[in-house]
């Protein structure tokens, strides 16, 4: 591995900034200097921090099935990297669902962990926290538009995804556009990052 990523990865492994965290901290997420796909998401779950395999739940599950891809090939560290929004579980809100990911941890660790993997071709923007870490301003106002118009963030490298949770069932019933535009695109941009 890089030196340079390699420390980072050591380093984020090692984190305790958020050692107010209720599960306390445990880092998830997997680099390679040769991956070409990356993968971030929101922040890993209960399943995810006691497994420390990231998407490892079933919304891992739906995301595998969104790229038509089986965990074998998700999980070939030398090809695709995953690195969340917020590394640790950061615990649940009072009326119920996971808490958004902590403010700090992107700002602090996706420079140091994703800037020297240069070989990303395609990175997968998977719930609105992701998206709005890393697209900021040009994220519409409402997940849906912006998913809707995946082509516009394409020729940047990146791929705006709804969470794969159980919710975005109904989300998706509601937008049959997902499946028949999205998915199909989805899957061939990511078979040409990863074999192109």
């Amino acid at each position: 591995m890089d030196l340079t990523l390699e420390a980072a990865a050591a380093a984020a492994r090692a984190c305790t900034r958020c050692a107010d965290l209720p599960l306390g901290p445990r880092p998830v997420f997997r680099v390679s200097p040769t991956a070409r796909l990356l993968v971030i998401g929101q922040a890993p779950g209960t399943r995810v921090h006691a497994t420390g395999i990231p998407w490892n739940d079933p919304s891992g599950d739906r995301l595998r099935d969104w790229l038509g891809m089986d965990r074998d090939a998700f999980y070939d560290v030398t090809r695709i990297a995953i690195v969340p929004t917020g590394l640790c579980y950061p615990g649940r809100l009072p009326r119920g669902g996971d808490a958004p990911p902590r403010p700090e941890c992107a700002p602090l660790w996706h420079p140091r962990l994703i800037g020297p993997m240069r070989a990303r071709r395609l990175t997968l923007l998977v719930g609105s926290h992701a998206i709005r870490s890393v697209l900021g301003r040009a994220a519409a106002a409402q997940l849906g538009e912006t998913v809707r118009n995946f082509a516009t963030c394409l020729p940047r490298g990146y791929f705006p995804l709804p969470h794969p949770s159980w919710r975005t069932r109904s989300w998706a019933a509601d937008r049959p556009w997902f499946a028949a535009e999205a998915l199909p695109a989805l899957r061939r941009a990511v078979t040409a990052a990863l074999d192109g």
